[in-house]
């Protein structure tokens, strides 16, 4: 009885109530953006870094450097010499070293030369096929075969550098011979090849032989790095810095100092956010309040007949819940038909996706118990004022 006329009064102002809703629903939709942007940007940039302690590259932004190498997000910070790049993978100190070599894509995806290493670094396996071994050879990322829909015999035309449109290689075709197994990690998104496919894209006057022979006047795009023991981590940047044109960056370091950055301008989202939930708190104590002076002989009708003083403040309590639960699910809704966006315009140039079905139970809890929290406040002092009612005196005005 009490819930049907809460839900009678809350809808006896219709705009107002409407109002309330949509300033509410706006600030929980923010909020779960930002809880599940947060966490998902997190854990997908810490899973791509794993078992990458340092990336070799050429000098420049070290941030660039990781981005472009690990996350393939960026353009990378230039080239290498291949020999030299060898003197220090080939360091007793390190215990994998996966050379990268980039030039080319197709249709947006990025042609990357490697080693048969870079699948493991990422714990891929040959779905449907075999690894490349020759040439021109490539094994397709598991997005690209699904998105293009590749097969194995299929063949293509990469295009120069890194925008769709560049000059297309129509020399030589690239030949799919293996699909990559999915794993939710940037390979998903990359064409692979060996690295002498590479150089040779890239030397037309040169034969086959000699790409593969004269690695002395070849350049790679970088190296990723793990070592043995933790010494090489923290010796290694500065012995490079010193003793080469070449830089050493850490994945872990840069990523930290791109959170701390992504962290600001979440937490100044985060405070609108919250401001934007107050003002919708005022919003229903400011409805409460004026319906409550409306409604001062209605209330008074119900003591007559046989309502406590409780039931009147559980009334409006209620109601403001009522309000609230609304807001929160319209808002909780909101947030993830906007993360779906987001998620299709970062595939489009990041290569990166977001699930917006995924509940971040803790922190969408606590902002469960906000919402409850605003509601109970906003009702507070309506209710009193239900609850202290003089019946004889308002009947008696009325």
């Amino acid at each position: 009885m009490i819930l049907k006329l809460a839900w009678r009064n809350i809808w006896f102002k219709p705009l107002n109530t409407i109002l309330s809703i949509i300033l509410l629903a706006s600030s929980v939709a923010i909020i779960t953006v930002l809880i599940l942007l947060q966490k998902q940007f997190e854990e997908q940039f810490s899973k791509n870094a794993d078992n990458i302690d340092l990336v070799l590259g050429a000098k420049g932004s070290p941030l660039q450097l990781v981005l472009s190498s690990v996350y393939q997000v960026d353009a990378p910070t230039g080239n290498i010499n291949f020999k030299e790049a060898q003197t220090w993978m080939k360091n007793p100190f390190v215990k994998t070293a996966i050379p990268l070599a980039f030039g080319d894509n197709y249709l947006g995806f990025k042609i990357v030369g490697t080693t048969p290493a870079y699948l493991n670094q990422f714990n891929s396996k040959i779905q449907s096929g075999k690894i490349f071994d020759k040439n021109f050879e490539v094994v397709i990322g598991s997005e690209i075969a699904k998105k293009l829909n590749i097969k194995i015999g299929d063949s293509f035309f990469g295009s120069h550098g890194d925008a769709k449109e560049g000059e297309k290689h129509e020399e030589n075709k690239y030949i799919v011979v293996g699909i990559a197994s999915a794993t939710g990690k940037v390979i998903d998104n990359l064409i692979l090849s060996n690295i002498e496919s590479v150089w040779a894209m890239h030397n037309e006057n040169d034969h086959e032989h000699e790409a593969e022979n004269h690695e002395e006047d070849k350049e790679i795009t970088a190296v990723l790095l793990k070592f043995r023991n933790k010494m090489g981590i923290v010796l290694w940047p500065r012995l490079i810095a010193q003793n080469t044109q070449m830089q050493a960056a850490s994945p872990a370091i840069e990523i930290n100092r791109l959170f701390s950055l992504f962290g600001i301008g979440l937490q100044a989202l985060q405070y609108l956010a919250f401001g934007i939930m107050f003002i919708s708190g005022i919003s229903i104590f400011v409805a409460l309040y004026n319906s409550l002076k409306e409604r001062k002989y209605e209330f008074a009708i119900l003591r007559v007949n046989g309502a406590s003083r409780i039931q009147l403040l559980t009334l409006v309590l209620i109601e403001s819940l009522v309000l609230c639960f609304i807001g929160y699910i319209f808002g909780t809704i909101i947030g993830r038909i906007v993360l779906v966006f987001i998620s299709k315009s970062s595939e489009n140039e990041f290569k990166m996706t977001f699930n917006p079905l995924e509940f971040v139970w803790n922190l969408e809890g606590i902002l469960v118990l906000v919402t409850i929290f605003v509601g109970v406040l906003a009702a507070l002092i309506p209710a009193l004022k239900a609850y202290t009612i003089n019946i004889s005196k308002t009947l008696a005005n009325a």
